[in-house]
C-alpha cells in the first residue's frame, strides 16, 4: 500500500502539506478533490471532511496539515526545516492557524459579516502581520536566516491575505513581509506543488507526487 494524500490545490493547509511532502521526497498518490463533492474514500478515513488527509502506507491517517508536515520532515528533512526553535515555531504557527486565520476569513469574506466593515477585519489581522514584520526586520526569515517550518507553514496564508486587496497590500507598510513572501512564492518548490492535476475519481489512474 502506498501513501495517499487527499488535497485541494488552492487550500493553504493543503499547500503546506504538499510543500513538506515534496521537499522530503515522500512519494504519495495525490488525489485532487472538489470540496463540494468529497469522495467517500476520504470520508471513510476522515469523517470531518477537510483537506489535507494523508493515509500512510501503514494505514495511519493524519488529517491535520501540520501533523502531515512534521511526519514528512521526520522521514527526511534535507533543508533542515525542523531545526532551530521548534517550540517557538509551533507557537507562532498556532497563532496563525487560530487567531490570524479567523480574521483572514472575515476579511476575505467581509460581505458575509456585515457587522463591521472589511477595514475592521483587516486591522485585526494586521496585528499578526506587525509581529511578522518585526521578526523579519531581524533576519530574512521568521526565526533566522534560513527557511524553517514556520515560514513554510505560514506563508500560504499570508499569500491569501495579500490577494484579498492586492492594491492595498502592495502599498501597505510591510516591506519585509513583501520581500519574504515574494521570495517564497517565486521558489521553484512552490511552483512545483501548485501544478494543476486532474480531479481524482475512484476509477482514475493514480497521480504520483512529487
Amino acid at each position: 500500500m502506498a501513501h495517499t494524500l487527499y488535497s485541494f490545490r488552492r487550500c493553504p493547509y493543503a499547500m503546506r502539506a504538499r510543500l513538506a511532502i515534496s521537499i522530503s521526497q515522500q512519494q504519495v498518490h495525490l488525489r485532487e478533490i472538489v470540496l463540494k463533492d468529497k469522495p467517500n474514500e476520504m470520508l471513510l478515513i476522515s469523517p470531518k471532511g477537510s483537506v489535507p488527509v494523508l493515509q500512510t502506507a501503514s494505514g495511519e491517517v493524519l488529517d491535520e496539515s501540520l501533523d502531515i508536515m512534521i511526519w514528512a520532515l521526520e522521514q527526511h528533512d534535507p533543508n533542515k526545516w525542523l531545526e532551530g526553535d521548534l517550540v517557538g515555531m509551533l507557537n507562532l504557527i498556532d497563532e496563525n492557524d487560530i487567531d490570524f486565520k479567523y480574521w483572514l476569513d472575515k476579511y476575505k469574506y467581509a460581505v458575509r459579516f456585515p457587522e463591521f466593515p472589511s477595514e475592521h477585519y483587516r486591522d485585526q489581522g494586521e496585528l499578526f502581520l506587525n509581529k511578522l514584520e518585526q521578526r523579519l526586520n531581524a533576519h530574512t526569515h521568521l526565526f533566522d536566516n534560513h527557511t524553517r517550518l514556520a515560514d513554510m507553514a505560514i506563508f500560504p496564508f499570508i499569500r491569501q491575505w495579500a490577494s484579498v486587496d492586492k492594491d492595498y497590500f502592495k502599498n501597505s507598510p510591510y516591506p519585509r513581509i513583501k520581500d519574504w513572501l515574494n521570495a517564497l512564492i517565486s521558489n521553484p518548490l512552490f511552483n512545483s506543488v501548485m501544478q494543476k492535476n486532474p480531479l481524482w475519481l475512484s476509477n482514475n489512474e493514480e497521480v504520483l507526487f512529487p
